[in-house]
């Protein structure tokens, strides 16, 4: 699915947003768009920290994720226990989720003895995008791309 053949480069865009424009164009101009593949290329991965790490903060996220597990907890007793107390189950199961789920998250934060003291998101993504076509209608893309305005292109 994702192999052309004989690919030929007929365009290189620095954002994928201008790639997918041209592909667009080529699209609503009647090109056949399936002899196409947009190819992101040196790729690179972005790291944005988001805040510190402290006990505080570790307690706290250890604590909603309980809040999950918690829930997930009382809704399984509720489903085998049917006849038993609702409000006890609940109040049951939200110690629990709460205080086991934020013991684990302390203890998995003190054996990192200060290592990544940070929470961060990661993203892979391409420095540059090339628009790669079936070499027997290659030339067809290029010509039309080429008609297209830099400034349509982003």
């Amino acid at each position: 699915m994702f192999d052309l053949e004989y690919p030929q480069s007929v365009g290189i865009f620095a954002t994928y947003p201008a790639a997918e424009k041209a592909v667009d164009y080529l699209a609503d101009n009647g090109f056949p768009v399936g002899n196409l593949a947009i190819v992101g290329t040196d790729l690179r991965t972005v790291e944005r920290v988001l805040a510190r790490r402290t006990w505080r903060t570790v307690l706290t996220q250890g604590a909603l994720q309980g809040l999950n597990t918690a829930l997930i907890l009382f809704l399984v007793l509720w489903i085998f226990m049917p006849g038993g107390n609702v409000l006890g189950l609940l109040l049951a199961a939200l110690v629990f989720g709460v205080l086991v789920s934020s013991l684990f998250a302390a203890i998995g934060y003190s054996l990192s003895r200060g290592a990544r003291d940070f929470t961060s998101v990661q993203q892979t993504v391409a420095t540059r995008y090339e628009v790669l076509c079936e070499h027997k209608v290659a030339e067809q893309a290029r010509e039309m791309i080429a008609k297209l305005a830099p400034v349509d292109l982003g």
